[in-house]
């Protein structure tokens, strides 16, 4: 259907070339019946010719169709040569792409109004050579050295005007009358003549041919977009791609391009396209050419890897401060080019295109930019050197660099930014190596609890799975077996296949993750381990949970304290810390890096204990280890209370998923607080262990001159008011739903209970004996030396077992 378009418009296009040509013979033929036969460039049309000359007018190839029109017009004025300087609208220039019988490989360009025929195009007058001043011949002169036609001895230049809108479309141009010294008003009338039939097609190809380089444009600019984007992830072969692409785009012959060093005021080269001086080479021009040359002095080869300038010298430096493309025709008599480089290289620079690669709305901290104003930040400039099929670069390769070096701003981002990602991953890579380093398990204690039989866990105590039984009675390098003992009797190593030698490198690495504060500590970790393992054995909560999250509770309460610092969520933030800078955005900030550290450990070679459950369960069991160890601030706890009341007065359903959630987190906040589920004497020690932490944290604060919340404050605590409300507020409350849900843990609650209400006759007694030197924590001192536990002896309390 387009080739059947194309002909009906070309016949069409005849038709009316034939029906004007046959009005003109009309009018012509009554004054040439009685005159003399005169010959064709007298004026009279050949009308055969010119028929002909339309019916070939075919073509969708503006150079093609105007190669036929010049022909013609080089016959019919019998000039040496022709060529037509064609109007673009759009950028106000001339562009020229035929010279008689040559098609330029690449169109020549130049603004109107620095033409010496720019005049033409508002006078809509022709022009003879005698008009043309000296500027204007040599102007002339140097535009057709492409076809060596020697000297311009005459020429003619008419205006060819649109009929449909009266504008000026192009100027004709005739040079060199062949048989005479100039060119005659006869020959401007053939020229008129020929554009009257021809104008309408060489206007509406040229309009096609616009719109194919458009889209030629587009789908080069779209290529060009994903071959620099699919090199994101190396910076030097993005360099070396965008380097390439501009010299395809404008047939440069070379391309250098310059990043900028923001904080040293320095563009940099890091990838070279041609001969780059080397060091020794630059000091031998330092030294012929004097001290004053300060540009070359300043330039510096670092290891011949990068090549460094001053951010405010020369046309790169030009272009970098200010944010202007420079396209500099003849380099030598540039006042910013130096010449030096080149007569070190020998390389010859004869013209320059140079233009910024810019950057809008990223952070000019990240990516090294330089700052421009109104988010416009300069990250590089390409400088580009020698047209190869042109005089110099031309406007319309400045509007390709612009387009181009939007792709190159965007990718070059990208691409820094990439970078400074994975420095960041290599970097935490490297710390966790080096953490994992020094959290190195001793070789023998592996050994030999890879090889010693795992015991029944009644054989270390046998009272061990009673909910009175405290764990830390366990000596510490007990602890480790206990562990493995617990997951045995739980049925997880045969479950989950998990190799023995896995699961002793991953509990002996999970209690090294443990620092040594006063109470966030292994025995913290392992003592909510084993209230895990109580509700196990004794509330069978097996049957209410799946096996994934079973294995997953059980785990996060190994790991849910991992690394803990001694300080709470408020103290990160407050004091800005790196944990503070990683999580706080999410909330949760210890926890996040709880978690943090416990994939740390099962992704170290040897230590991942759900390296054999398959795709689903492994992303589940990942995925719960999150939620659960999450579900450890208090926080969170608080805000789900209210569906957990509701779920234990409608009771639990196994086929709900929410409940599902509820219940892990429920029970992970029972083992986390269960130290206060058992005796009294378990109870004041951890007391005074946490208030030992708490007011450590207050010191600190109060060192970095923030007031401490009352609780962290060793001066303003009052420990017994304290403890009642925690054990009110939060113990109780989580305790009883945990009864209302699990029928047979009715004895955790009464032992949280007891003790809320030793509490608060402890509070009766330290009211009557004020503390009176300003030191909370002495209080524990004076429970030690009081009577007031004979409390416990009188059944006021819990009992520990021994």
């Amino acid at each position: 259907m387009g080739g059947g378009c194309s002909a009906i418009k070309s016949w069409s296009n005849i038709a009316t070339c034939y029906s004007r040509l046959k009005q003109v013979q009309m009018q012509q033929g009554s004054a040439m019946s009685h005159a003399p036969a005169r010959r064709q460039d007298s004026g009279t049309i050949d009308t055969q010719a010119i028929l002909q000359l339309c019916a070939d007018l075919y073509d969708q190839d503006a150079p093609a169709l105007q190669l036929k029109v010049i022909r013609y017009l080089q016959k019919v004025t019998r000039a040496e040569c022709c060529l037509l300087l064609l109007v673009a609208d759009d950028t106000a220039e001339f562009f020229c792409q035929v010279i008689g019988e040559h098609v330029l490989e690449e169109e020549v360009r130049f603004p109107i109004d620095q033409s010496c025929l720019g005049h033409m195009v508002t006078s809509k007058k022709p022009v003879i050579f005698e008009d043309l001043d000296s500027k204007g011949k040599g102007e002339l002169q140097s535009l057709v050295l492409h076809v060596q036609l020697g000297e311009i001895r005459s020429m003619l230049c008419v205006p060819v005007e649109s009929k449909a809108a009266g504008n000026i479309v192009a100027l004709a141009c005739v040079l060199n009358k062949r048989d005479s010294p100039k060119f005659s008003p006869a020959d401007e009338s053939q020229i008129r003549t020929c554009f009257t039939y021809t104008s309408t097609v060489l206007t509406s190809t040229l309009a096609v041919q616009k719109e194919r380089k458009l889209k030629l444009e587009t789908q080069s600019m779209l290529q060009i977009a994903k071959n620099l984007f699919t090199h994101l992830d190396d910076v030097s072969v993005l360099l070396r791609e965008i380097m390439q692409e501009a010299r395809n785009l404008t047939h440069a012959e070379r391309c250098s391009l310059f990043l900028v060093d923001k904080g040293r005021r320095e563009l940099v080269a890091k990838v070279f396209d041609g001969v780059v001086a080397d060091e020794s080479e630059l000091e031998k021009l330092r030294q012929e050419l004097g001290p004053n040359h300060r540009r070359l002095s300043d330039v510096r080869v670092m290891n011949m890897n990068e090549l460094r300038i001053p951010i405010d010298q020369g046309i790169a430096g030009h272009v970098a401060t200010t944010g202007e493309i420079l396209n500099i025709k003849d380099a030598y008599s540039h006042p910013l080019f130096y010449s030096g480089v080149d007569h070190s290289t020998g390389f010859r620079t004869r013209n320059i295109l140079c233009f910024p690669i810019k950057n809008e709305g990223h952070d000019s901290d990240v990516i090294g930019s330089f700052l421009m104003g109104d988010n416009e930040e300069i990250v590089g400039v390409a400088e580009l050197c020698n047209k190869i099929n042109g005089p110099c670069f031309s406007t319309y390769d400045e509007e390709l660099a612009q387009a181009f070096s939007i792709y190159c701003g965007i990718s070059l981002v990208h691409s820094l930014l990439y970078k400074k990602v994975a420095d960041a991953q290599h970097r935490s890579k490297l710390s966790n190596e080096l953490m994992m380093y020094h959290m190195k398990v001793n070789e023998d204690e592996t050994d030999r609890l890879i090889v010693d039989k795992i015991p029944q866990i009644t054989s270390i105590h046998p009272e061990v799975s009673l909910f009175s039984f405290t764990p830390r009675v366990i000596l510490d390098d007990q602890t480790t077996l206990c562990c493995l003992a617990m997951f045995e009797d739980m049925g997880m190593i045969n479950r989950w296949r998990i190799h023995k030698e896995t699961l002793v490198k991953f509990v002996l690495m999970v209690k090294k993750g443990y620092r040594d504060p006063p109470y966030h500590n292994w025995y913290h970790a392992f003592s909510v381990s084993h209230f895990c393992y109580l509700l196990y054995k004794n509330l069978r909560i097996d049957q209410l949970l799946t096996d994934v999250e079973l294995f997953a509770l059980f785990v996060a309460c190994l790991c849910h304290d991992l690394d803990h610092r001694g300080t709470n969520n408020a103290f990160q933030v407050s004091s800005k810390s790196v944990l503070a800078a990683l999580y706080s955005s999410e909330g949760s900030v210890l926890e996040r890096h709880h978690f943090a550290q416990a994939m740390c450990i099962l992704n170290t070679e040897g230590c991942n204990i759900f390296e054999n459950l398959n795709k689903r369960d492994y992303e589940q069991a990942l995925d719960l280890l999150q939620e659960i160890i999450l579900a450890t601030d208090l926080a969170h706890h608080l805000s789900a209370v209210k569906d957990l009341e509701a779920m234990a007065k409608e009771g639990y359903d196994k086929s709900n998923p929410r409940c599902h959630t509820l219940l892990t987190c429920l029970l992970m906040t029972s083992c986390d607080l269960s130290d206060q589920t058992k005796g009294w004497g378990t109870t004041k020690k951890i007391a005074e262990l946490i208030y030992q932490e708490f007011f450590r944290q207050g010191d600190l604060e109060k060192s970095m001159g923030y007031r401490p919340h009352e609780m962290m404050d060793r001066e303003k605590a009052f420990i017994p008011d304290l403890q009642i409300s925690f054990l009110e507020n939060i113990a109780m409350p989580l305790y009883r739903i945990l009864g209302d849900l699990l029928p047979g843990s009715e004895c955790v609650f009464e032992a949280v209970k007891a003790n809320r209400d030793t509490w608060m006759q402890i509070r009766e007694t330290a009211k009557r004996k004020p503390i009176t030197h300003g030191n909370s924590f002495d209080f524990f001192k004076m429970l030690d030396e009081d009577d007031s536990n004979s409390l416990v002896n009188n059944g006021e309390g819990g009992k520990d077992n021994q």
